[in-house]
């Protein structure tokens, strides 16, 4: 395995500030700004707990009931081993679709969501983009609080779900 080189930065050499007249005090406070601006973007991330290695294997056995009455979970195990940061589970719709039931508008409390379809196809409406028809192999993000509803699935839909942070809320619009 190769090793990681870090790209080490060359050190910066202050240029000398010009002499301050009151013809160019305005324009020397954006660049005082700006220098705190750039002196915050460098502060170090904040630390994360570790994360551990996971495996989950396909089991008929994990599907459990979850959020909705009409489809069934399989948590991957990725909160777990990523300390609450990241949620991944397969969703597979068990019951015919129902407009009634199912199509419920509704958000998520969350910093990031991807679906990916796994088999079959998956509609949805999203706020400001419309209905789309997702087909296996079909991948999309739903940004933050983003209002949505399921317009329709086929009998054999699965759906991969990846959610940040794992612990969200769902608000339920209507």
């Amino acid at each position: 395995m190769a090793k990681a080189r870090r790209k080490v930065q060359p050190k910066r050499v202050k240029a000398k500030a010009p002499a301050t007249t009151s013809r160019n005090k305005a324009a020397a406070k954006p660049a005082r700004a700006k220098t705190a601006r750039a002196k915050t973007a460098r502060a170090k991330p904040k630390a994360r707990k570790p994360q551990r290695f996971t495996v989950s294997h396909q089991r008929e056995e994990d599907f459990d009931t979850g959020l909705r009455a009409y489809s069934a979970y399989r948590d991957l195990g990725i909160a777990a081993a990523t300390n609450g940061m990241v949620q991944a589970h397969v969703i597979r719709m068990t019951k015919p679709f129902e407009e009634g039931e199912v199509s419920t508008p509704h958000l998520h409390e969350i910093d990031f969501q991807m679906v990916y379809v796994l088999k079959g196809w998956f509609r949805t409406e999203l706020e400001g983009e419309g209905v789309h028809t997702f087909k296996a192999g079909s991948c999309w993000i739903q940004p933050p609080r983003i209002k949505h509803a399921v317009r329709g699935y086929s009998d054999d839909c699965e759906l991969l779900e990846i959610v940040l942070p794992a612990d969200f809320e769902t608000v339920t619009l209507a």
